[in-house]
């Protein structure tokens, strides 16, 4: 793929939460696209741009695969996926030339380097009554300096310095063109404290071999012994509980008065923790609105990445950003197997009085018209079985101000039963229904308690309830907020996908929101 260079990206999401995109095949485009990114979202915050080509998926290269392939990688493969992705016009130039786009690569890398690959390593020492506890030695032979005489149980040992290692940083600076005597000069105006970056020998051959140069950006934390903080919260009827402020002659943004037994107090917020990021989204360099923005993006449920006034003194006494902690944690933070997710405890649902249930086995009749948008949801089933049921119900969309949720049973389309029609007769049900359409559905308990009753499910189910009552798309306007959010997050309709389709107003395009 000479001349074509893909960017990596590895996203993270919520439990219950997306990726923050959509990716799509389009009709007279080639490729995966990505497509429709949600504002905040973790697709966005990681620099995912429209109309970006996907190319591999945890290394395995997707490009010649079918839409409905690509989005079972993605959707099994959990809490977190790594993309390569190649940007619009490269992709459609390197297609044009007809330039082999899968290369070799086979397992997922970040700036070159996979995540198995062997780190530098940063070590942070504070010198005891004998010193530093280490020699250092070049020769002339040998480019570079070398870690020697290295004491057992002394400073430097403690903190994961071992022979022969290769030094290439003092304290952020590169030493590569120094001589000897400027190095150990370096080492005692560093005073009390040194913040190293070595390699081993095996380390420094792999990254040679590659024609890569090493920083502390690719290094690993784990010998460092302040760690910054993962802080994960949850707003409390009261906020959380901190207030945020900027102070004059210092940088960033700091933690005070934090509230006994509020929500950031539980979860070991501090006095004076410096904030690094939220959600993954480092916050060095924005204004005091912006950091405040993000939190309001973040819902109800924040991540913190926060470090005390130790811990940031020494990442910064090697010029280096606390979020190579944050990037190494979750690298190591695998997602659950399919099998200890199937083994996750159930949430115990409220329970409900008798004349409740009666009124919840009911079906629900939904009528909406189409938008710019489409209709915003997702029709699921397999191709030749029978039975429907809604997935991805776009939060505004029609579909929404109509009543549908997700996981809700196809009854009926337009007044015709559909519960033994196949999943395409139903999709071009949908189709040429035109710029309205009006479905009977059924949440998935109640169609089951219904069937188990042997009872038919048509509108007389409904009960007296008027036509115009039930979930029409005249549902009273959403709030300012609400229309806002939809602005700012806009949406395509969600369409057919070989197997797993969705209704569409473009017949030749699929969609799925990742």
């Amino acid at each position: 793929m000479a001349g074509y260079k893909p960017k990596v990206i590895s996203l993270t999401k919520k439990p219950g939460h997306t990726f923050g995109f959509y990716l799509r095949v389009e009709q007279g485009e080639e490729g995966h696209l990505i497509r429709c990114l949600e504002m905040g979202g973790p697709a966005e915050l990681a620099g995912m741009k429209d109309g970006e080509r996907i190319l591999r998926v945890n290394g395995t290269f997707v490009d010649a695969m079918s839409h409905s392939e690509v989005v079972d990688i993605v959707r099994n493969s959990g809490a977190s996926v790594t993309f390569h992705i190649l940007d619009e016009a490269s992709y459609k130039q390197a297609k044009a030339q007809g330039e082999n786009l899968s290369g070799s690569q086979s397992t997922p890398v970040v700036n070159g380097v996979g995540k198995q690959d062997p780190k530098p390593k940063l070590c942070y020492m504070v010198k005891s009554s004998s010193g530093f506890g280490f020699s250092l030695r070049s020769v002339k032979a040998e480019q570079g300096f070398f870690m020697t005489e290295v004491t057992p149980g002394g400073v430097a040992h403690r903190a994961g310095v071992k022979l022969n290692d290769r030094l290439l940083e003092i304290n952020g600076e590169n030493v590569g063109d120094c001589t000897h005597d400027q190095v150990v000069d370096k080492i005692k105006l560093a005073g009390s404290s040194l913040m190293i970056l070595l390699v081993d020998e095996e380390t420094d051959r792999f990254y040679r071999n590659k024609r890569i140069k090493i920083g502390a950006w690719l290094a690993t934390a784990k010998y460092l012994p302040h760690k910054p903080r993962i802080i994960n919260m949850t707003k409390g009827s009261d906020g959380y509980g901190f207030l945020l402020r900027e102070y004059p002659g210092q940088t960033g943004h700091f933690t005070k008065d934090i509230d006994k037994g509020s929500p950031a107090e539980r979860a070991g917020i501090k006095e004076m923790d410096r904030l690094v990021a939220v959600d993954g989204k480092e916050v060095d360099g924005c204004s005091h609105e912006q950091v405040v923005d993000t939190f309001r993006q973040s819902g109800n449920n924040c991540c913190l990445l926060v470090v005390d006034k130790e811990t940031d003194q020494m990442y910064k006494q090697g010029k280096v950003s606390p979020m190579l902690f944050y990037e190494e944690m979750q690298e190591s933070n695998s997602p659950p197997s399919y099998t200890e997710a199937l083994n996750l405890p159930t949430p115990v649902r409220p329970s409900t009085t008798v004349q409740e249930r009666k009124q919840e086995l009911r079906p629900k009749l939904c009528k909406m018209e189409k938008t710019s948008a489409g209709y915003g949801f997702h029709l699921n089933g397999i191709q030749g079985v029978c039975g429907q049921y809604i997935k991805d119900v776009v939060k505004g969309g029609a579909a929404d101000r109509a009543g549908l949720e997700d996981d809700d049973i196809v009854v009926e389309v337009n007044g015709v039963n559909v519960e033994q029609s196949s999943h395409d007769e139903v999709v071009e049900m949908i189709r040429s229904s035109g710029s309205s359409l009006e479905m009977l559905v059924a949440k998935r308990n109640v169609y089951d308690e219904l069937k188990a009753k042997g009872v038919t499910i048509t509108r007389l189910l409904l009960g007296e309830t008027s036509y115009a009552q039930v979930h029409s798309a005249d549902t009273p306007e959403t709030s300012t907020e609400e229309r806002h959010e939809k602005e700012a997050r806009p949406e395509t309709p969600p369409e057919p996908a070989k197997e797993r389709s969705s209704s569409s107003s473009s017949e030749d395009s699929f969609d799925e929101r990742l």
